[in-house]
């Protein structure tokens, strides 16, 4: 996967349409023509190749397709290659990497994909089940899972729950996707949240997140895409910082899990 990404950048046109991604995210075909010099199969052919190497992931609305930076190949070659380099020379990398998790979304939505060496049932018993979403998350959901009902949120000593806060969709191996927690003082003091970032998140409304699994070669595509946020969100802020390291944290426990590899 390492050498798709360098060769996908290494075109200055999948460059420039990674830069205008940057500038603003989720657009679709059309909008990216219309702002680039470049004819639309040209265009089509290029995000083509980025979305192969996981640099662009796609989130298909009624006939239109809109297209998202995704940071999650960056992440990994940090993590597992450039760190063993000096910093300097890996400065390239780490600026394009924040650019990639910058909130530059014009309607605040947040996507990420990643791929996990695993299949769609192991990687949904990870995602639903307590006695494994308890290891790599530290919480766990009480719902029969069926939409419209219940969710109740246990994270340590808070239980949270409330109005609106269910189940949306399940369609079990495909696509899961429920609304995000009501914030309570008992969830805020067991993860360490002052008074002040309290009070600004537990005005916000409720967002929506959804899990869109895909096999594809032996792995399991998963797409995380969260949405719903107003202007300013801080916790759109703080998810853009969360989803990744817990997907990072959900991949090496699926990956290495005795229960859950073949």
């Amino acid at each position: 996967m390492d050498d798709e990404v360098f060769r996908a950048l290494a075109d200055p046109s999948r460059r420039q349409l990674l830069d205008a991604l940057n500038a603003q995210n989720g657009q679709t075909l059309r909008e990216l023509c219309a702002g680039l010099s470049m004819a639309r199969q040209s265009v089509s052919k290029h995000l083509a190749v980025l979305e192969a190497a996981n640099l662009v992931s796609t989130v298909r609305r009624g006939r239109e397709k809109h297209h998202y930076l995704n940071a999650e190949p960056i992440n990994a070659i940090a993590d597992r290659w450039i760190n063993r380099y000096d910093r300097r020379r890996a400065q390239l990398f780490a600026d394009l990497k924040t650019a990639l998790e910058a909130e530059t979304m014009s309607d605040n939505d947040f996507v990420y994909t990643t791929y996990i060496k695993t299949t769609p049932e192991r990687l949904w018993r990870a995602l639903t089940e307590p006695e494994f979403t308890t290891q790599y998350w530290g919480q766990h959901f009480e719902t029969d899972w069926q939409p419209g009902s219940d969710m109740v949120w246990k994270m340590g000593k808070a239980t949270m729950a409330g109005p609106g806060q269910t189940v949306l969709e399940h369609d079990p191996y495909t696509r899961l996707a429920y609304t995000w927690h009501h914030v309570t003082p008992e969830w805020a003091a067991e993860a360490g949240i002052d008074d002040a970032l309290f009070q600004r998140i537990s005005t916000e409304p409720l967002s929506k997140v959804a899990f869109d699994l895909e096999p594809v070669d032996g792995q399991v595509k998963l797409t995380v895409t969260h949405t719903g946020f107003e202007p300013g969100s801080t916790i759109r802020e703080m998810i853009s910082e969360g989803w990744p390291a817990l997907l990072a944290d959900l991949k090496s426990f699926v990956e290495t899990t005795p229960a859950l590899v073949s």
